[in-house]
């Protein structure tokens, strides 16, 4: 796609997304309660995992957090028991199917059937491909899309029993839009996306209408995970100066971490 059609596409998104925000400020969307609801999120130890649990705490759900960090995920529960919500802490590592598979079989037996699952977690390098490596590719997609089948293929049985649940994907603006030195995770969002449009469609086949599906596609958020990155759409010196309005953080990547 040349330079005029990528610009033409991003503004064109940018205007409709500003549109819509502003006409859902005067006819606000009808809230779902999500109080008592069993949530499960993946890679709850920091950033969007983190912020979104406490946001579901807020609002009286149950909660079910996993993340690779023992010390992360423990704090995040705590956080969640202040304001009065149940967390319980799970140390998973989701590269990994089997152990993705066994922790949600003990979640099943031991708390319940997940209602509501953020399939959050994330991982990325930031290098040329050529210097990315294999193992670190690997990674990305294990953790970026797979995992994403192995923990929806755990939980949706029973969303289909009762016609009931809602699928959380967090991709991201990567999934939409490439940037130079993240080829392999700009392709493992691509397919986070992917995963969810055809999850989507597939529930409406089998008319399991009561399983709702959301994809979001954060731009840049402060987890510390990308150091100036930038695009032909949005060069560095745009970042300079959009992370000076928006208080945003930029560090070096230092091997691979959990990102959202």
């Amino acid at each position: 796609m040349n330079l005029f059609l990528e610009t033409f596409l991003f503004l064109g998104t940018l205007v409709y997304s500003y549109v819509e925000a502003f006409v859902k400020l005067f006819i606000p969307a009808k809230r779902k309660s999500v109080s008592g609801e069993l949530v499960l999120i993946t890679g709850a130890g920091h950033g969007v995992g983190r912020a979104t649990a406490l946001e579901f705490a807020k609002r009286q759900s149950r909660l079910v957090l996993w993340d690779i960090s023992k010390h992360g995920v423990e704090e995040t529960a705590a956080e969640c028991k202040s304001l009065g919500a149940t967390a319980e802490a799970f140390v998973v590592d989701c590269s990994k199917r089997e152990e993705i598979y066994s922790a949600a079989e003990k979640v099943k037996k031991e708390i319940g059937d997940v209602t509501i699952l953020v399939n959050n977690a994330g991982v990325i390098t930031a290098a040329d491909l050529l210097s990315t490596q294999d193992h670190q590719i690997e990674r990305m997609f294990e953790v970026n899309i797979l995992a994403h089948m192995w923990t929806t293929r755990a939980f949706l049985p029973a969303m289909m029993n009762n016609n009931y649940g809602h699928i959380v994907t967090v991709a991201s603006a990567a999934g939409h839009f490439v940037t130079s030195f993240m080829v392999a995770y700009c392709s493992s969002k691509f397919a986070a996306v992917g995963f969810h449009k055809a999850l989507t469609e597939e529930l409406s086949t089998l008319g399991k209408d009561g399983i709702k599906t959301t994809c979001l596609c954060p731009v840049f958020i402060n987890t510390g995970f990308v150091k100036n990155p930038s695009t032909r759409v949005f060069p560095e010196r745009a970042l300079n100066v959009l992370k000076k309005m928006t208080d945003v953080k930029f560090d070096a990547v230092v091997g691979q971490r959990s990102t959202q």
